[in-house]
């Protein structure tokens, strides 16, 4: 496809890089690529596994999808259509490629720029074409997004996630695997590469010993409501996406529309924030499925999107590091 298998490997690098950028569950950055002929393969990393949050590798897998959407928008932007397949046998993504003009979208262009922005937002409302361009960008095969505007709806989301926190602070196992993945300072997130930097959170950056006592001390589900409260009100919309079968399949197929979702929100000038404490608590997630009328289907992420500062970035590992 290209002049030298030498030059191959460089091209497909570069979109791995552009791959690493997407979203994960506590930044994990869950997955490792191959690089073959014409190729890229995207397998789940389960050493960077979360069993106290994630028991089901939903969001695992949902995080490998985030990262083939990001693959894919950037091989348009390089000359490659990409066509996506799911390899059952191996649990792994696979991307293969032919040569076609380049195209590069808002999407691609929003790559670098997307973040979960975890902080308040104006309270500002979107346009009806904002929406609707969310709202087609969320859609995928077996999976819908569903976004609330009304501030009634929003302060029902705002209820669950306070029940999912309440619940979740109350689990030592989960307390200690979230502690594990905060950065509390920009040496620990240089070392690693990895997880949550704190300032990202909208915490100052401190050494880690003073982090970890400050979350013993001021590490409660009361606070972190209150916090979330604020977040969701001042948000101008939640997206729900769900879907129609609760199968790695359609967790990947997830991920892909949240980072489609999240890249044209970024395009559009908006932040977005993961608030997915209803669906991580299987208990709620079914209340929470009750709650927005889909019946059976599982609800996959829950996401806030408005207008808002830019806030730091949690870091990713070098693309040498995730190569296999």
């Amino acid at each position: 496809m290209r002049d030298s298998a030498a030059a191959s490997e460089n091209d497909y690098a570069g979109l791995v890089r552009h791959a690493t950028l997407a979203a994960s569950s506590h930044n994990t950055q869950p997955w490792k690529f191959k690089i073959e002929p014409n190729r890229i393969a995207i397998f789940p990393d389960l050493s960077r596994r979360c069993p106290a949050v994630d028991p089901d590798d939903h969001h695992l897998y949902a995080s490998l999808g985030c990262a083939a959407e990001n693959l894919l928008v950037a091989a348009q932007a390089a000359g490659l259509k990409g066509r996506y397949s799911y390899d059952a046998s191996a649990s792994h993504v696979r991307i293969d490629f032919e040569e076609v003009p380049p195209f590069r979208s808002a999407l691609f262009e929003a790559i670098p720029r997307r973040q979960c922005s975890r902080t308040v937002y104006d309270g500002s409302s979107l346009s009806s074409g904002q929406l609707r361009e969310i709202e087609e960008a969320g859609g995928g095969s077996g999976v819908s997004v569903m976004l609330l505007t009304d501030d009634r709806k929003k302060e029902q989301v705002a209820e669950y996630v306070a029940a999912g926190n309440t619940a979740q602070f109350g689990d030592a196992a989960w307390a200690e695997e979230l502690k594990s993945w905060i950065r509390f300072n920009a040496r620990d997130a240089a070392r690693t590469g990895d997880g949550l930097y704190g300032p990202a959170m909208g915490s100052p950056d401190v050494p880690r010993w003073l982090g970890k006592l400050f979350m013993r001390f001021a590490f409660s589900a009361k606070r972190q409501n209150s916090k979330d409260m604020r977040h969701i009100r001042s948000s101008a919309a939640i997206a729900v996406l769900f879907s129609e079968a609760d199968d790695i399949p359609h967790w990947i197929e997830a991920g892909r529309c949240y980072e489609r979702l999240a890249l044209q929100a970024t395009a559009s000038g908006l932040r977005t924030a993961f608030i997915n404490q209803p669906v991580e608590v299987p208990a709620l997630r079914t209340q929470f499925a009750r709650f927005l009328g889909i019946g059976n289907r599982r609800p996959d992420l829950i996401v806030r999107i408005g207008r808002g500062p830019e806030m730091p970035r949690s870091l990713r590992r070098p693309v040498e590091e995730v190569l296999v």
